[in-house]
C-alpha cells in the first residue's frame, strides 16, 4: 500500500478524484499551503458512495462478531503500517506537536480493537428471551429480542482530532462494530491525512473480502456534501463532531428527510469546574497549577477544556486566581489547528474582554494562527445577568466567576446549557465540602455527561464505563456517548422475532447457547 498523498477520494474500493472545486491542505505552523491539490466530490460521487453502502449493508451485517472483530483488528494494523508517514502528515497539517499525535495514533487503535473485543464477548446484542407460556391465558408467544445495525452511517471528520474522531476514529469504529457500512466525509483541514487513513481501512475491506461499499471516503469543504449526504436515502445515522452552527444544520437536514433520521452531534461545551471551599483553602495553589496545564493542552483546542470555574468569593478565591493567572503568564502562544479557528479565538477573546464587568487577569498576545492564554474573571451576579458569558471560547481561555454563596453557585449551574463534563475539586475528610457536594450533584446530573472530582476534564480515557456525551448543546442526544463501547448502540434498533422456528433465528437467540453469551432469559440474565 503506498503511502504517498494523491489528493483522492475513496469510492467503491477505489482512489478518484473527485469532480469538484480544487483545493489544498495547509500548514498552520507555517502558514502555507501543502500539496498535493485536492478535488472536491460532487453530487453524483456522494451519492455512488451512498448507494453502494445501502447496497453493502445486508451482507455486511450478516457477517459474525468475529469476523467484524477481526476486520476492526485488522484496520489498526493498516495504520500502524503507515508508520511514520502519516504521523509527519498530520503533524504538517495540525501544526500538533508528534508525541500527541503518536498518543493519538495509539488511541485509534485502541479503539478500534476495544469495539473487537466487545464484538467478541457478545453481550452487544442484548439478547433477551421470554420463553413461550401456552397455557397461561391469554397465551405469551415465544418471543426473543436483539439489537442490529441501523444501517449505513455518514461520519463526519473533526478538526482538532485528526484520527480519533475522523475516518478511523471512534465514530467509525462504533459504526462498524455494529455491521453499519460508512461513508466518512473527511475534514478538509487535514485531507491529506484523511486519505492516508482511509486507504488503511479500504486495504482492510479488501483483505477481509469484504464488499468495497462498506467504507467510503469523499473529499471537499463546505455545507454542500454534508447536506447532499445526510439528505441521501441509503444513510441511516449521523456521527459528528464540530462546531454549533454545523451541528445543528445536519440536525436539521436529517429532520427535513421524507424518513428523518437521528444525528449524533458533538458541539459545544465550557466544562465547568467548580472548588469548594475546604479544598480551595487548602490547596488552591496547586488546584491552580493543575488547572492552567489542563486549560492550555492542546492550545485548549479539546471540547472538554476547562472554559469555566465557579467558587465562592473571597481571599482564598483570589489567592487562585492570581496563582492561576501567574501560572498560566510563561504559556507562549502556539499554534492553533486552522486560520478560521484562530480566528475564531481571538473575537471569542476580545468579545468576553469586552463585556461589562468582566476583569482581564491575563491576555497573551494571539495573532494570525497562534493563540495565547487568556484568564478572565467576573461576579455570579454578572454571569447570570449576562448570558453572552456563557459561551464558548474553543481555546486556552477560561472565565472565573466568583459567587456570593453557595446559593448562588448553584443558580449559575442551574442557567447552564448542558455539558460534557464538570468537575468538583472538594476535601474527602472535610464535611461542609461533602454537604456542598451532595447540594450541587443533583443538577450537575442534569445538566452534564461525566461528573469528576479532583482532576481535570481533559483527557478522555477509552474504556467500557466512559460518557463522553451531554444534553444538548454538548451533544445533540445527551442519552448518548461518543466515547467507549456504549458508542455502538447509537447505530442500533433492536429487532423481536416471535415463534420463528429455530432455523430461521439469529444465532445468539437460538437455543442452545453455543457461544455462551449472556441473554436475558425469562428477566434472568444467564449464559444457558
Amino acid at each position: 500500500m503506498s503511502n504517498t498523498i494523491q489528493g483522492l477520494a475513496l469510492i467503491n474500493g477505489q482512489a478518484v478524484r473527485g469532480a469538484g472545486k480544487p483545493f489544498q491542505a495547509f500548514d498552520p505552523s507555517k502558514n502555507e499551503a501543502i500539496g498535493p491539490d485536492f478535488n472536491a466530490v460532487d453530487v453524483a460521487q456522494v451519492e455512488e458512495a451512498c448507494a453502494l453502502a445501502g447496497a453493502a449493508f445486508d451482507a455486511f451485517r450478516a457477517t459474525s462478531d468475529h469476523e467484524r472483530a477481526d476486520f476492526l483488528d485488522l484496520i489498526a494494523a493498516q495504520i500502524l503500517a503507515l508508520g511514520d508517514d502519516l504521523i509527519v502528515r498530520a503533524m504538517a497539517e495540525t501544526g500538533l506537536p508528534r508525541a500527541r499525535l503518536e498518543g493519538e495514533r495509539g488511541r485509534t487503535m485502541n479503539q478500534l480493537k476495544l469495539f473487537a473485543e466487545l464484538l467478541r464477548e457478545g453481550s452487544w446484542q442484548d439478547a433477551r428471551i421470554d420463553t413461550a407460556l401456552p397455557t397461561r391465558t391469554p397465551p405469551r408467544p415465544d418471543l426473543r429480542l436483539r439489537f442490529v445495525g441501523v444501517g449505513p452511517v455518514a461520519v463526519f471528520g473533526a478538526s482538532n482530532f485528526p484520527l480519533a474522531f475522523s475516518v478511523a476514529g471512534g465514530d467509525t469504529a462504533a459504526a462498524l462494530a455494529a455491521g453499519c457500512p460508512v461513508v466518512v466525509k473527511a475534514h478538509s483541514a487535514h485531507p491529506g491525512t484523511s486519505e492516508l487513513v482511509g486507504r488503511a481501512v479500504v486495504e482492510a475491506v479488501r483483505q477481509s473480502g469484504l464488499p468495497a461499499g462498506v467504507f467510503a471516503l469523499l473529499t471537499g469543504s463546505g455545507h454542500g456534501i454534508g447536506d447532499t449526504l445526510v439528505r441521501h436515502p441509503a444513510i441511516q445515522a449521523v456521527g459528528f463532531t464540530g462546531s454549533r452552527s454545523g451541528g445543528t444544520a445536519l440536525m436539521a437536514a436529517a429532520a427535513a428527510r421524507p424518513q428523518p433520521i437521528p444525528v449524533y452531534a458533538e458541539m459545544s461545551s465550557i466544562n465547568p469546574v467548580v472548588l469548594l471551599p475546604g479544598a480551595l483553602a487548602k490547596r488552591g495553589a496547586d488546584i491552580a497549577t493543575g488547572f492552567a496545564g489542563s486549560l492550555v493542552m492542546g492550545v485548549g483546542q479539546f471540547c472538554t477544556n476547562p472554559g469555566l470555574v465557579l467558587g465562592i468569593a473571597g481571599a482564598d478565591f483570589d489567592r487562585f486566581a492570581a496563582a492561576a493567572a501567574e501560572a498560566l503568564k510563561p504559556v507562549p502562544a502556539a499554534t492553533m489547528l486552522t486560520p478560521g479557528i484562530a480566528g475564531a479565538y481571538q473575537r471569542g477573546e476580545d468579545q468576553l474582554a469586552g463585556q461589562a464587568q468582566v476583569d482581564t487577569l491575563l491576555r497573551g498576545q494571539s495573532a494570525g494562527c497562534q493563540g495565547a492564554p487568556s484568564l478572565f474573571k467576573t461576579t455570579g451576579a454578572a454571569f447570570l445577568a449576562n448570558h453572552a458569558m456563557s459561551s464558548e471560547i474553543f481555546g486556552p481561555a477560561s472565565l472565573l466567576v466568583a459567587c456570593k454563596d453557595l446559593a448562588e453557585l448553584l443558580a449559575v449551574i442551574e442557567g447552564l446549557e448542558g455539558q460534557l463534563t464538570a468537575t468538583l475539586q472538594l476535601q474527602d475528610d472535610d464535611e461542609a465540602d461533602i454537604a456542598a457536594a451532595r447540594t450541587l450533584l443533583p443538577a450537575l446530573e442534569r445538566k452534564v455527561g461525566r461528573i469528576l472530582a479532583n482532576g481535570y476534564p481533559t483527557g478522555v480515557e477509552v474504556s467500557t464505563a466512559m460518557v463522553h456525551g451531554g444534553p444538548f448543546p454538548a451533544t445533540s442526544d445527551g442519552r448518548s456517548s461518543s466515547v467507549g463501547t456504549a458508542a455502538i448502540q447509537r447505530f442500533l434498533r433492536p429487532v423481536c422475532y416471535q415463534n420463528l422456528p429455530r432455523a430461521l433465528l439469529p444465532a445468539v437467540l437460538r437455543e442452545p447457547n453455543e457461544r455462551g453469551v449472556w441473554r436475558r432469559r425469562d428477566g434472568v440474565l444467564t449464559r444457558n
